[in-house]
């Protein structure tokens, strides 16, 4: 009864399973998402190797040498083997070799600031990211736009993220395209992404920052070139302006906040909210602090 009943829930489970998709992370989009899957394959299968022996073993064990097996050699006095010592020293010293081999290789390849050179590309684009409580604030500046929860660029072209905060520490992640940077006050730090596939892809924010955490996501449209042109053009139609009066609104926290847009922002507004963390007392974007030399 017990193994009828064990058979069964597996099998309930397999049909539950059935239904799932692949997690986010694995299901990559993107040349660092794939680069990354890989990585964390590779480290997988190099770490079975010690653990399917183990795994098999331990069953091999409790059989072979369980009380009923009288044929079983018994042998209290071992103490010690050659083989068995250097397999459990030898063995796992290789793996860690080329584990650490390929996590420096592929640490320094996929280094976050270092720009991507991906064949048959387009030209790259720069878009200022912004963790506030609880939103996510994306500047244009090359478009002159601004959006919240929305971030939308084109198929197969290098994206160049500079992002920071305006509220506590956060990080900024689209696991399907790969990577996670840390969004600081006073700071900038950069991630390089691209998508070879269209279409809406999830972002969030991955480091707790308070009661409206759970409602820190984004978008991430991903479209053709032409769709994204008409895109920034209804946006830039728009009449609202990002400036000092409607940040200030922007900024006080609230949370699970719908896709807003601007289609006009003032200069340098991104250097300007660094700025105000390394100047004191200075909160005013609508002046140009732009001469500031931001690392």
């Amino acid at each position: 009864m017990n193994k009828k009943l064990a058979v069964l829930l597996s099998f309930g489970l397999l049909l539950l399973l059935g239904g799932c998709n692949l997690p986010i992370v694995i299901d990559s989009k993107g040349t660092i998402g794939e680069q990354e899957v890989r990585l964390v394959r590779d480290a997988l299968l190099l770490m079975l190797i010690v653990v399917v022996p183990v795994i098999i073993m331990t069953v091999v064990f409790a059989w072979k040498y369980r009380a009923s097996n009288k044929r079983a050699h018994y042998a209290p006095n071992f103490h010690h083997s050659n083989v068995i010592e250097a397999a459990v020293w030898f063995i796992p010293i290789i793996i860690i070799l080329v584990l650490a081999t390929i996590t420096w290789r592929t640490t320094h390849e996929l280094d976050p600031y270092k720009p991507l050179e991906v064949s048959n590309a387009n030209p790259p684009i720069t878009i200022e990211a912004v963790a506030l409580d609880w939103k996510w604030l994306f500047i244009y500046p090359e478009q002159n736009i601004a959006t919240v929860n929305l971030v939308e660029f084109p198929v197969n072209t290098p994206v160049n993220f500079k992002i920071t905060a305006d509220a506590p520490m956060n990080a900024f992640q689209i696991p399907q395209l790969g990577g996670q940077i840390y969004a600081m006050a006073g700071m900038q730090t950069k991630l390089h992404l691209i998508s070879e596939s269209t279409g809406d892809y999830f972002g969030r924010a991955v480091n707790f920052s308070g009661a409206g955490f759970s409602g820190m996501q984004f978008t991430a449209r991903v479209a053709t070139q032409e769709e994204f042109d008409k895109w920034v053009a209804s946006v830039k139609a728009l009449p609202d302006t990002l400036n000092n009066d409607e940040y200030k609104k922007l900024v006080e926290p609230s949370e699970n906040n719908p896709v807003k847009t601007y289609g006009n922002i003032v200069p340098h507004i991104f250097q300007n909210i660094i700025a105000k963390f390394m100047m004191p007392g200075m909160d005013n974007l609508d002046e140009d602090h732009s001469n500031m030399e931001m690392k």
